[in-house]
C-alpha cells in the first residue's frame, strides 16, 4: 500500500489482500486513492487523553489498509463514507472502543465507525454493525455495482414488503459477511437487504431491498 506519511500517493488504489477478484476488481478500476494524513502523528496526544495504545495501533492498522480509498457511492446510506480513513478512537471503554471509518458524503444522523470487533458498521440511535469488516462492506459494494451492470430487472423494496419478501431457496452471499445487512443469491436473482438505518435509527420504515433479477451464471457470481 502506498505510504501515508506525506509522500506521493499514486491516485489509482491498490486492492488489500483479502478480497474477491469482484471487488479487487472493483476496487482497483473504479476506485480512487488520495492523500490522507498520518494519523501516528497523534499517538502521544491521544494516550495523555487516555485512549489505549492498542486502540490507537488498531485504528491505526485500518488507515494502512483502507485510509485514502475513495469508491463509488453506495447504493443505500446516502452513498456510505466519502473517503475510508481512521480518526481518534472513541468509548466509552465499557462498551468497546470503536473508530470513524471516514466521513459521510452528506450531512446525516448516524457515522460510519469500525466496531469492538472490527464490523463496519454506524454509529446512530444504536450502534449497529452492517457487515463483520470493512472488507464486507467493500464486497457488498462491488456486487451491487456488479449486479446493477447485469441485471435485466432491478426492484426497490420498502417498509413492511421486505419482510413479506420470499426467501425459500436462496443462499447468503459469505462474502460480504452480513450481520445486520445481508446479500442473498438465487436461481437467477440476487437481493441485497438493508436493515442498518431501521435498526440503528429505530425507524422500521426505513427498511429497504434490492431485488437484482434475471442474472445468469456470471451476473450472480462474476468472479
Amino acid at each position: 500500500m502506498p505510504s501515508s506519511t506525506g509522500d506521493h500517493v499514486s491516485p489509482v488504489p491498490v486492492a488489500p489482500a483479502g478480497l474477491s477478484h469482484r471487488a479487487h476488481r472493483f476496487v482497483e478500476v473504479e476506485g480512487l486513492r488520495v492523500h490522507q494524513p498520518d494519523i501516528r502523528r497523534h499517538r502521544d496526544v491521544w494516550i495523555e487523553h487516555g485512549i489505549p495504545a492498542a486502540e490507537i495501533d488498531r485504528a491505526t492498522a485500518f488507515q494502512d489498509r483502507w485510509g485514502g480509498i475513495a469508491l463509488p457511492p453506495a447504493p443505500f446510506y446516502e452513498g456510505g463514507p466519502r473517503i475510508l480513513s481512521a480518526d481518534c478512537p472513541e468509548g466509552p471503554p465499557a462498551e468497546g472502543w470503536s473508530f470513524p471509518a471516514g466521513d459521510c458524503r452528506v450531512s446525516m444522523a448516524y457515522g460510519f465507525m469500525i466496531g469492538p470487533d472490527g464490523a463496519f458498521g454506524i454509529d446512530a440511535y444504536r450502534w449497529t454493525p452492517l457487515h463483520a469488516s470493512t472488507e464486507g462492506w467493500v464486497e457488498s459494494l462491488a456486487l451491487a455495482a456488479h449486479a446493477r451492470r447485469w441485471a435485466k430487472t432491478i426492484t426497490r423494496v420498502t417498509g413492511r414488503a421486505v419482510e413479506a419478501l420470499d426467501l425459500g431457496g436462496f443462499e447468503p452471499v459469505p462474502e460480504v459477511q452480513g450481520v445486520t445487512d445481508a446479500w442473498w443469491r438465487g436461481e437467477d436473482t440476487l437481493i441485497a437487504v438493508y436493515r442498518g438505518e431501521a435498526v440503528g435509527l429505530n425507524a422500521p420504515q426505513c427498511l429497504e431491498a434490492h431485488v437484482y433479477g434475471g442474472l445468469d451464471e456470471w451476473g450472480l457470481h462474476g468472479g
